[in-house]
């Protein structure tokens, strides 16, 4: 028996996009073969003319023969897993290693996949153990059976699933929805999306399954918390919006908003690629690799500014040098709005750490501000960790206190 066709199959289509990879990846490096020589031929003048014409053919045999092999290939590997039988894995988004590639993926060009229909792509969904959990009672009670009233949903970043809150976990394994639940009495909900979307289409996909979550939990919801990891700070402020303007049932639970490293005023590596990438391809010889970085996903893309409505791209040239300013949005009413902003230097004032932030994000991108905006979070509900890194905000005791002092205080919010 094989597999049937029409069934999502995510190690199939990994297969096809790695050798459609391999395949594209030879026209880019024949593209920068042929202006490289093309320039040094032009160099030589009239008398390369032989020469050139030699060299040309010669090369567009073997970089066409390269591409004939990737054709060959991928052929050949989709027969064979097209084939197999149907008790031979094909889910990949349940194992680490697996949610890890994807997850990169999706980061990457998860738009792309979206468009394309890919099996690849992670839709945004609540996981527990890799899998999806429908949101609906019957499945919520089977993955929670000890749910509680009060809810933390965790939401990771750029690249990331939900498996990304182990990292630096240490050796009892124990994150941050495990301490919360076991001092606080709070339910850990880990979603999973497709980092590659829109920060404002993910905003919107956490807004619906938030209002389908907290109607279906198996116990009434009390309060809510919404904890984010850089662009997940991003997509929980832009789910606050969407369901405000709503009026949706969710956000009237919602007590705490926290955001972890989030680049609120934009990220300077995604400004840097943006640059790059227009540099590249200027140039006949770099054009390609300009290419390239052209094919960056739209999340990736909105990281520039921080962006989190969908005005600040619609109808938009995404190429162009100078971004038009993005749309201030504003916090959650009633809600209480916290962040943690680190550096690699001890002090956030130290030359470096004013430079480097935390190797991802500046101190005062994540702290919501900037010389030309400025987001209203209070002093007192903000966090500077100094000597370390992006990265280990997911998993960090200092964080984890401030984390617990937080939601330990409930805010005023009147549920209607």
């Amino acid at each position: 028996m094989v597999v049937p066709e029409g069934r999502p199959d995510e190690t199939r289509a990994l297969s096809r996009f790695a050798f459609g990879e391999l395949h594209a990846a030879a026209a880019g490096v024949g593209d920068i073969h042929r202006a490289i020589a093309a320039r040094a031929f032009r160099a030589v003048g009239p008398g390369a003319l032989p020469a050139q014409a030699i060299h040309d053919a010669v090369a567009d045999g073997v970089y066409g023969a390269l591409r004939g092999a990737a054709r060959a290939l991928t052929a050949a590997a989709d027969t064979a897993l097209r084939r197999r039988p149907v008790g031979e894995p094909r889910w990949l988004s349940t194992s680490v290693g697996g949610a890890t590639t994807l997850g990169a993926l999706n980061g990457l060009i998860g738009d792309a996949l979206e468009r394309e229909g890919s099996d690849l792509q992670q839709p945004m969904a609540v996981r527990n153990g890799g899998r999806i959990v429908s949101p609906e009672r019957a499945a919520l009670g089977g993955a929670f059976p000890d749910a509680t009233p009060h809810l933390v949903v965790f939401v990771h970043g750029l690249m990331g699933t939900e498996l990304t809150w182990r990292l630096g976990a240490g050796p009892a394994g124990e994150t941050y929805g495990d301490r919360l639940a076991r001092d606080l009495g709070y339910t850990a909900v880990f979603v999973r999306y497709n980092t590659g979307r829109h920060i404002s289409e993910n905003g919107q996909s956490l807004a619906e399954l938030l209002e389908a979550l907290v109607a279906a939990w198996p116990v009434e919801v009390d309060r809510l918390a919404l904890v984010g990891h850089s662009m997940g700070g991003l997509v929980a402020r832009s789910a606050c919006y969407y369901g405000s303007e709503r009026d949706d049932r969710w956000v009237r639970k919602v007590r705490h908003v926290v955001s972890l490293g989030s680049p609120h005023m934009g990220a300077p590596l995604a400004q840097g690629v943006h640059l790059l990438s227009a540099g590249m391809g200027r140039f006949p010889e770099t054009r390609a690799v300009g290419a390239f970085l052209r094919r960056r996903s739209s999340g990736i893309r909105d990281l520039r500014q921080g962006s989190l409505v969908d005005e600040d791209w619609r109808d938009r040239n995404p190429e162009a040098l100078r971004a038009a300013a993005c749309r201030e949005v504003p916090l959650l009413e009633g809600a209480t709005h916290c962040f943690v902003a680190a550096t690699v230097t001890r002090s956030r004032q130290h030359p470096v750490g004013r430079l480097m932030g935390d190797c991802l994000v500046l101190s005062t991108s994540a702290s919501g501000w900037s010389r030309t905006r400025q987001i209203p979070f209070r002093a007192e509900h903000g966090m500077h960790l100094g000597g370390t890194h992006h990265l280990a905000l997911l998993n960090h005791p200092a964080v984890y206190e401030r984390l617990r002092d937080w939601l330990s205080t409930d805010s005023s919010r009147a549920d209607v």
